[in-house]
């Protein structure tokens, strides 16, 4: 009769994926990150104000949201931001964000009854929001989550006209409202007034890197991230806009 040796216990094998970047060496790192559930958090208005005439380079977003996929391995990716809506009919008590398509469709019907009867700066300032909105409906494509709020016009304490979109409130709320899905958040400002949810997301464990720019983040902000503060500027090379492309 032949002795045979006991049967062994089978072990999983973790493999290092070329998607994610491993932040724990070994078995017990690639565990973690593997079942560590990543949304990103994109305010576009302070990361990305200005586009390439702040930045000084222009951003491939498709580039941005292969980026953040491979390096964090994030599942959703909302993107916060302003339209201009020219008297679309947008419910806020029905929508969280304005339906973009519809949006596009009634600006293009707008610019075919209306186009004749406008001035040209009337009609060259609709265009570019309707540009605007071929962009965010892009973006959808790409894959990202759009949270878009209404440009609205006020005074400022000067009398002087002055557009604003201002998305901190809703982006502070997809973040608590999300928590209970994600146990990462990649937050993509710099804006000081979220300090007070990004702390009570780290207090209740939720891990929290931030994205931003140096030279538009709070000084507390940076503060609070430490180690986990990835300065945005640093990836020019990997996220920058080919020029033959128009993404």
């Amino acid at each position: 009769m032949i002795d045979l040796p006991p049967p062994q216990k089978w072990r999983p094998q973790h493999f290092k994926s070329k998607n994610v970047e491993l932040g724990l060496s070994g078995e017990a790192g690639a565990s973690t990150m593997q079942l560590m559930k990543t949304f990103a958090f994109i305010d576009a208005s302070n990361l990305f104000y200005g586009g390439q005439k702040s930045l000084g380079w222009s951003i491939d977003y498709a580039k941005l949201l292969d980026y953040l996929r491979e390096k964090y391995g994030i599942e959703r990716a909302y993107y916060f931001g302003g339209v201009e809506i020219h008297r679309f009919l947008f419910n806020y008590l029905e929508h969280d964000t304005v339906p973009i398509k519809q949006l596009e469709e009634y600006l293009v019907d707008l610019i075919k009854r209306e186009g004749k009867s406008m001035t040209e700066a009337k009609l060259l300032l609709l265009d570019r929001h309707l540009k605007r909105v071929h962009f965010y409906r892009k973006l959808e494509q790409f894959g990202y989550t759009l949270v878009l709020k209404p440009v609205k016009t006020y005074e400022d304490e000067d009398g002087n006209p002055r557009r604003k979109a201002n998305c901190d409130v809703d982006m502070a709320y997809y973040l608590m409202r999300e928590r209970g899905e994600y146990k990462r958040a990649i937050v993509l400002s710099g804006d000081g007034d979220f300090l007070p949810v990004l702390k009570f997301l780290q207090t209740n464990k939720k891990e929290v890197l931030l994205l931003a720019r140096g030279p538009r983040t709070a000084k507390e902000i940076k503060q609070f991230a430490g180690s986990k503060f990835r300065d945005f500027e640093y990836l020019r090379e990997r996220l920058k806009r080919d020029d033959a492309k128009k993404r």
